[in-house]
């Protein structure tokens, strides 16, 4: 199933009766940049997507989720789960839990060599947890760089600005769980 993120903005964007130009400004992008979004010229970055969400009062989960699970079905089996690729295409989101409708979420997040999950450091409200299956993983925060092993998990507060670097020479695949979904 594709899902028509630019067409989700547009929409919701227009029901709060907000132009091009407020949401840019509202979200610190470019009115070009919106435009372009909701045309389906150019995929948003996370951070992008993140700032977007924010300015419409959304979860970024809203541009994705597409229908309630049925809950007595509690398994995302590996072909099913939900992904989303970053704009430097070499990070890439899977969402493991059910859907975006609970109060925690789940992610398998694999980055290749050199790469990182987002350009510029990140903030958003609630906590994450997160664990090295597969690599090396740095986390950057806005005053402090940790260095993941196989193995080592991290706990933090999402409000204090972060990214993950692949520090490895291999792809890096990390399990993480935050609270509230942020997604």
């Amino acid at each position: 199933m594709d899902i028509n993120i630019g067409e989700k903005i547009k929409k919701l964007r227009k029901e709060k009766e907000m132009s091009i130009a407020e949401l840019a400004n509202k979200s610190d992008l470019s009115s070009s940049l919106i435009s372009q979004i909701e045309r389906n010229m150019v995929t948003p970055s996370i951070v992008s997507l993140w700032k977007i969400a924010q300015s419409l009062e959304v979860s970024v989960g809203y541009f994705f989720d597409e229908e309630v699970k049925d809950i007595a079905n509690p398994i995302v089996r590996r072909n099913e789960r939900k992904k989303i690729i970053a704009s430097n295409n070499n990070a890439m989101y899977e969402l493991l839990s059910p859907d975006l409708n609970r109060k925690i979420e789940f992610l398998y997040i694999t980055i290749k060599p050199g790469d990182y999950s987002s350009k510029d450091l990140v903030t958003h409200e609630g906590e994450e947890c997160g664990i090295v299956i597969k690599g090396r993983l740095m986390v950057k925060m806005k005053d402090k760089e940790y260095i993941l092993e196989e193995g080592d998990s991290i706990y933090f507060d999402s409000t204090i600005p972060h990214k993950y670097i692949n520090i490895g020479d291999e792809e890096c695949i990390s399990i993480w769980a935050m609270t509230p979904p942020s997604f």
